[in-house]
């Protein structure tokens, strides 16, 4: 994986947290529960497309 992918990911990934973080607190509260909600989905969303991106496929493994 090239340098600029690489810090795309890492980006991504540290996006999703800060996204899914930010959604746990706002959806404690009573006030802004649907957006942290809509928040966590987003950074699972996020997360689960870095992964799709990073893992290897069938016929790319080295070997």
């Amino acid at each position: 994986m090239s340098g600029l992918a690489a810090a795309t990911l890492s980006i991504a990934t540290i996006s999703a947290l800060v996204l899914m973080i930010a959604g746990a607190r706002f959806a404690w509260g009573r006030e802004h529960r649907k957006q942290g909600v809509l928040m966590i989905a987003a950074g699972f969303v996020i997360l689960v497309n870095v992964l799709i991106w990073a893992v290897p496929g069938p016929g790319s493994l080295a070997g």
